[in-house]
């Protein structure tokens, strides 16, 4: 069973950045497609983007052009760049796999992006 850990949140301007880092307990080479969500408060879970093991990405139109994901299998995790933030960027951000697949959620990482 594979447990996710999120790191790398915090308090940003609007306009800043941050590196998001999602390390995996076990190998993740065999997740086809990993991905990132995002529960801002009062609101649904939602999917940001995924990336699959040959490295192909898809983004909801919000992360377009401004969050990038990668992951690197050797070392069994997934990153999210994410430039440009914006108050509406702001949310507990979690990693898993693309439908979601392992429960519990990992504890995710708080990202506060400030006006």
């Amino acid at each position: 069973q594979v447990q996710l850990v999120e790191s790398g949140g915090g308090l940003v301007q609007a306009g800043g950045s941050l590196r998001l880092s999602c390390a995996a307990s076990g190998s993740i080479f065999s997740i086809n497609v990993m991905g990132w969500y995002r529960q801002a408060p009062g609101k649904q879970r939602e999917l940001v983007a995924g990336i699959s093991s040959g490295g192909r990405t898809s983004y909801v139109d919000f992360a377009k052009g401004r969050f990038t994901i990668s992951r690197d299998n050797a070392k069994n995790t997934v990153y999210l760049q994410m430039n440009s933030l914006k108050p509406e960027d702001t949310a507990v951000y979690y990693c898993n796999s693309v439908p979601p697949r392992y429960d519990p959620w990992g504890q995710g990482t708080q990202v506060t992006v400030s006006s």
